[in-house]
């Protein structure tokens, strides 16, 4: 069954008697957290060894015995399998047929509506299926301001609608540094926007910012090199679209403004989220490089290319790349004219 997202929270503190659970999408971060507050839920620790199985993908061919294995100490034991790919169906299959009291915790990346994995899931009554998307607009926002609220950290609105710029591409990612910038700040403080842009500006994930803001300033060397680092670090193309799109969508706002008369400067401050400082001349280059017209083309394109990455089983991560780096020479081609 496919678990509404009303009912995940109650699910990952007591998941009863499913058998098994798939934890799929683009946020790592979030996959990780939810299979270890399972394993925590079912087992009472992360690590002990008679009642926590890791298997990595060379380890996948050891799911049957380890799901039937009893736990020397006994209670209940989590078996949790890291990549798991549609290879699996025949042997999750079996395992929902066969016998066995251990929960099945499969992690996986952004499956397509056609998998067999999440098919079979999905309609076994003893199998959960578990979206993990990237936090958009307010569910970030909620985040940010939840976090710092539970170290006592309050924080400006302009500093979080920044945050919820620059956050949200892998939950792991995201809680470190809200948790660092709380640390920051120290209890009962305020963060402000100058807070966050200091504290947050050189955090980890924010290669794929630095592709987009290359791609539309026409540098594309900057652009491949660092979306190499991104993708290296576990960006997932889908994501990396996504954002793309998001950052399409606010050259659109600057541009708009310019075409009603406002300087390129000037309409980059009209952007929001804020753009950070230290981007401010590659953004300004593309406000004055891109169209209205080459901007919805370029937002059109990078739709379609995510609904390619999903439909036509070409290597996503090829797709991705060739639509950034279509991008930035687009952009080059444009500063030429």
């Amino acid at each position: 069954m496919k678990l509404d997202a009303r009912r995940i929270d109650t699910f990952l503190r007591d998941p009863a008697g499913t058998r098994a659970v798939l934890l799929y999408g683009e946020d790592g971060g979030l996959i990780r957290e939810r299979s270890a507050a399972l394993v925590l839920a079912v087992a009472g620790s992360a690590d002990d060894p008679f009642r926590v199985a890791d298997l990595e993908r060379e380890a996948h061919g050891r799911i049957k015995v380890e799901v039937t294995a009893l736990s020397m100490t006994g209670g209940r034991r989590a078996v949790r399998v890291r990549e798991a790919t549609d290879t699996l169906a025949a042997v999750v299959q079996a395992v929902l047929d066969g016998k066995g009291e251990a929960l099945l915790i499969l992690e996986s990346g952004a499956l397509p509506g056609r998998s067999k994995l999440r098919a079979l899931m999905e309609r076994h009554a003893d199998a959960a299926v578990i979206a993990c998307y990237r936090e958009e607009a307010r569910g970030l926002e909620q985040t940010i301001r939840a976090v710092l609220a539970a170290r006592e950290v309050s924080i400006e609105d302009e500093a979080v609608e920044w945050l919820s710029g620059q956050l949200g591409l892998d939950r792991g990612v995201t809680r470190q540094e809200i948790e660092k910038l709380a640390l920051f700040a120290g209890p009962k403080g305020l963060v402000s926007l100058a807070d966050a842009m200091a504290t947050a500006g050189d955090m980890a994930g924010l290669q794929i910012d630095d592709a987009l803001f290359a791609a539309t300033a026409g540098d594309v060397e900057g652009a491949d090199r660092a979306l190499e680092l991104a993708m290296a670090e576990g960006a997932a193309a889908v994501s990396v679209l996504r954002a793309a799109l998001g950052h399409m969508q606010r050259l659109q706002q600057a541009r708009a403004a310019v075409d009603d008369g406002a300087a390129a400067a000037d309409a980059m401050k009209l952007v929001r989220p804020p753009i950070y400082y230290r981007r401010t001349p590659a953004f300004t280059a593309a406000v004055r490089t891109w169209n209205g017209a080459s901007i919805a083309g370029a937002c059109g394109f990078l739709a379609e290319t995510e609904r390619e990455c999903k439909r036509t089983g070409a290597p996503a991560d090829l797709l991705c790349r060739n639509a950034i780096l279509s991008l930035a020479r687009r952009a080059r081609a444009g500063m030429r004219k």
